[in-house]
């Protein structure tokens, strides 16, 4: 009898260890395997719009042949956090199945209070949520261009169950042989941060 009992508390534990492992950490993605059907889609201001990159070298232009799927581009320069909100339902008509969010970097250089440029990022985030889209979220490295904001991207990526990418300027950010100017990528700057997010997309695209 106590045999039985300990083999079931054991199987309980397994169990509870492969759900833990499976459903937790990093590769958590809320809607995945992937609920829409709908394209991809890149929400974000001037980095995702592609400001100083040649015709064809924006993110979505560089995801789009790299994928061999078009990768709907919706950056709008300048846009902060609170400008996204306003025009998300537009995007969702898309009815997107993947949406990469960057967006943040304005809110920042405009001072705006972090509590709600997070808050503003759970209401984009859940909004394409809803529709049955999973979401990565891009961090932006903000100490560079007004304190630091890493943390808050990973802390929110978790909570709503987002894949997160840290710091999308790494190694980009400062180097003259990436940038086009102070805070834009050139070519080659947007096609290295590419292949990051394309390591991202993938895993996401193929789980079934």
């Amino acid at each position: 009898m106590l045999t039985k009992v300990i083999f079931s508390l054991l199987s309980i534990a397994l169990v509870a260890g492969l759900a833990w492992y499976f459903w937790s950490g990093d590769t958590a993605v809320k809607n995945v395997p992937l609920r829409a059907t709908g394209p991809i889609l890149f929400f974000g201001d001037s980095l995702v719009e592609g400001m100083g990159a040649s015709i064809g070298h924006d993110l979505s232009s560089l995801l789009t042949k790299s994928l061999g799927e078009p990768v709907l581009n919706y950056g709008v320069s300048g846009d902060t956090t609170r400008q996204g909100v306003a025009r998300l339902s537009v995007a969702r008509n898309e009815k997107p199945r993947l949406v990469l969010i960057l967006l943040g970097g304005n809110d920042f250089l405009q001072k705006v209070p972090r509590t709600e440029t997070f808050a503003n990022l759970e209401r984009i985030i859940a909004g394409f949520q809803s529709d049955g889209a999973a979401v990565i979220l891009i961090g932006v490295r903000s100490g560079i261009i007004g304190g630091g904001a890493d943390d808050e991207f990973e802390a929110l990526a978790e909570k709503t169950g987002s894949h997160s990418v840290e710091d999308v300027l790494q190694e980009v950010f400062a180097n003259q042989s990436l940038m086009s100017d102070a805070i834009h990528p050139n070519d080659r700057g947007y096609e290295k941060i590419a292949g990051r997010i394309l390591n991202e997309i993938r895993p996401i695209l193929e789980a079934r």
